[in-house]
């Protein structure tokens, strides 16, 4: 079956626990064996499939418990919380991240939908935030054929474009296909308005300029923002400045300059809105955070 031998070959790779960057690009598998609490992080357009034990998103307010019946797809850029609450020696997580290419998926969207005659796109629906799908025949397999490149350098340098490839178009056609193709395809203004945000969090954006980056009016992008999202623009800035934020200052940087990263000229706002989001200052928070790579 092929989820038990992803399954060995993961536990093959990961006696203890730990997260590692395969030899493929974008392939992370990781395995955790204490119990970790939601905390910030962001997600970048990404499948998560778990073998053992279950993970946890939250977006908000939303919790998204998943384990090895249903992976997590990640359309596009989004400020969660993710967490490990139940994981332990005995009964550790096992699973791999796979980040997505954009051009990949974009490619083979526009390739489906010509296949299908446009039958498959989802006119005037935003895409959805976050998508749990269960392992069907197609996904499981793919991802096996994937991560079995693993073991042999040549065949990884000359097939793992092409598995990838195949992955994609597993995620693509399976139960959360229609979220990747919303995403991805023709009318994705919502996603590239995200994609534009994430590189541009320390400028002073306003809900107008977001709606002229993709040419809608400001009632009709704010209404689809909002159903792709579950957050308002502005509320949707806001946590990805302090998700980020979080995020630096776990990592050993300043409050201040996590503040001025992520395009806060304030610090006393900064303090204000972090706290009420995070429930402690950011320097209990720093003090405190202590975050596993794998949950970012």
């Amino acid at each position: 079956m092929s989820k038990d031998k992803i399954k060995n070959l993961i536990e093959r790779r990961l006696p203890e626990a730990g997260l590692v960057d395969a030899a493929l690009k974008g392939v992370q598998l990781f395995r955790v064996t204490e119990a970790m609490p939601c905390v910030p992080a962001v997600y970048e357009p990404t499948v998560v499939a778990i073998l053992n034990g279950t993970k946890e998103a939250v977006l908000d307010g939303k919790r998204h418990v998943y384990g090895s019946d249903k992976y997590l797809l990640c359309p596009m850029t989004l400020p969660v919380e993710a967490g490990t609450p139940k994981a332990s020696e005995q009964d550790p997580l096992l699973g791999v991240m796979i980040t997505l290419d954009s051009r990949i998926m974009r490619a083979l969207t526009m390739e489906i939908e010509a296949a299908a005659g446009g039958t498959r796109q989802s006119q005037g629906e935003a895409p959805s935030a976050l998508a749990l799908a269960p392992w069907d025949v197609g996904f499981s397999h793919t991802l096996l054929r994937l991560l079995e490149l693993l073991d042999n350098p040549v065949d990884l340098e000359v097939l793992g474009r092409g598995r990838m490839r195949e992955l994609c178009y597993a995620v693509l056609m399976g139960e959360a296909g229609a979220a990747a193709r919303r995403a991805f395809g023709v009318g994705n203004e919502i996603a590239r308005t995200i994609d534009y945000l994430s590189t541009h969090l320390n400028e002073q954006l306003t809900i107008d300029d977001m709606a002229d980056h993709v040419g809608m009016s400001r009632a009709v992008f704010h209404r689809r923002f909002k159903e792709a999202t579950t957050m308002s623009p502005i509320q949707f800035v806001k946590s990805m400045r302090l998700n980020h934020a979080a995020m630096k200052i776990a990592e050993g940087k300043t409050v201040s300059e996590a503040a001025w990263d992520v395009g806060y000229q304030s610090s006393s706002q900064f303090s204000r809105e972090f706290k009420r989001m995070y429930g402690q200052s950011p320097r209990q928070w720093s003090n405190a955070a202590q975050v596993p790579q794998l949950l970012n």
